[in-house]
């Protein structure tokens, strides 16, 4: 028993649209690296810029629970220099996400208070950065390129 024409025609339109969508996900995957890395690189290029500040900053506006101001800042400002390029790159790319999601995490808690456009901003981000860790970082990427491969030549991922 054949099918309905218009189901049929109705299934052939639908596996062509989600065909486009697939192979348009590594650019989207790209281009939300791209956006959230360019984030998170420019605030910790603004913090090294003006060591002082960023102490200052640390010590009375942003209260990052368990860790002393000093130490915080550190950890940020290298977080926000290291984890953007890593996620660029996709090397390492669902770690990088993870990391820089903590971070957005840690921020949002660590101010006493944030505007909404501002929450607004680090939802966005925070979801952009659990798509990628949870969906992966994308064909285009170092970690497609030469980690997967490298793996498969170990026996430690499927062929």
């Amino acid at each position: 028993m054949s099918a309905n024409p218009l189901l049929q025609r109705c299934l052939s339109l639908w596996t062509r649209l989600t065909d486009l969508l697939d192979s348009a996900q590594p650019l989207a995957a790209l281009l939300a690296r791209g956006y959230v890395a360019e984030v998170f690189f420019r605030s910790g290029l603004t913090k090294i810029r003006d060591w002082e500040t960023t102490l200052a900053l640390f010590g009375d506006e942003y209260k990052v629970p368990l860790l002393s101001p000093g130490v915080a800042a550190v950890l940020g400002t290298g977080g926000e220099l290291l984890l953007p390029v890593l996620l660029l790159l996709g090397l390492g790319g669902r770690f990088a996400a993870l990391g820089l999601s903590v971070m957005n995490v840690v921020a949002v808690i660590s101010l006493s208070e944030i505007a909404p456009a501002a929450l607004q901003q680090h939802i966005t981000w925070g979801v952009l950065l659990a798509a990628l860790a949870i969906f992966g970082v994308g064909r285009w990427s170092l970690d497609s390129a030469l980690v997967k491969p490298l793996l498969r030549r170990a026996g430690l991922a499927p062929a």
